[in-house]
């Protein structure tokens, strides 16, 4: 029988832990029995997830670092490291950008590939050697159904998340005899507060309208909500998928493979 899902004596570090995926992702590990730290730029957000993980009888702390910041992340994560193994990494923290080559400008690339791509390298390279050291650990990086397949203007955001893709490929390859797993997930269209905003802001007279077809372009007809996104980065950091590394999985209501 295979075993049930904990994360008792696991310490867990997500970036992007005070909202949305992540925020989800680190309230459904703390009751898996993990100790969760929560790392996002927002401080009021991070602690509100942390105390809310207390309340609940779980164990959290949060960090306030900008990813992108190289040494920003050295220092933050040295002080842990130095106390205790860190047992998992999720690589939730993202921020979007729409626009084809023409409207994307280099400052609009450099800002997604500072966040997206670099963040997750920072993360990377301040983890695994941590993680080889003690000759385990599990990875799980966010890339998106815009890794694998053409989304209109989404130029930069596309670039970005592709490399999150080989990078975790990559790492899967270089780590597997130091027992570390590597995979990532690939959402299509998830309800996030990020959604809310941006219709909010762009559409602010036809939110439903717009809402409703964002949702109808995924072939299940919905998005995604952030509790199932949860669920599969939960099962892939799990000793219940110990045998899964190397490996992209869409969750995107059909989204890849029922469009063409």
């Amino acid at each position: 029988m295979m075993a049930e899902q904990s994360y008792t004596g696991k310490t867990i570090v997500v970036t992007g832990g005070g909202s949305g995926i992540g925020k989800e992702t680190c309230l459904q590990m703390a009751k898996l029995g993990g100790k969760l730290i929560i790392m996002d730029v927002d401080e009021a957000s991070a602690a509100a997830v942390q105390q809310q993980i207390i309340e609940q009888g779980g164990q959290a702390q949060s960090i306030i670092v900008d990813i992108s910041n190289t040494q920003a992340v050295k220092d933050a994560l040295q002080p842990i490291l130095a106390q205790t193994s860190i047992d998992v990494l999720v690589n939730n923290a993202g921020i979007a950008h729409i626009g084809n080559i023409e409207n994307t400008a280099e400052e609009d690339l450099d800002r997604i590939y500072q966040v997206n791509v670099k963040g997750v390298y920072n993360m990377l390279a301040a983890i695994i050697p941590a993680m080889k050291e003690q000759k385990s650990g599990v990875i799980l990086n966010l890339a998106s159904i815009a890794s694998s397949v053409g989304i209109s203007d989404r130029f930069a955001y596309s670039m970005s998340k592709g490399a999150v893709l080989t990078m975790t490929y990559s790492v899967a390859r270089d780590y597997i005899d130091y027992g570390i797993r590597c995979n990532c997930i690939s959402p299509g269209r998830v309800h996030t507060p990020f959604v809310d905003n941006f219709l909010a802001k762009n559409y602010p007279d036809k939110q439903a309208e717009m809402f409703e077809k964002l949702s109808k372009s995924q072939p299940i007809g919905r998005m995604a909500e952030v509790a199932e996104i949860a669920a599969l980065i939960c099962y892939l950091c799990s000793e219940q998928a110990a045998f899964i590394t190397g490996s992209n999985f869409p969750i995107d209501g059909g989204f890849v493979t029922l469009n063409n």
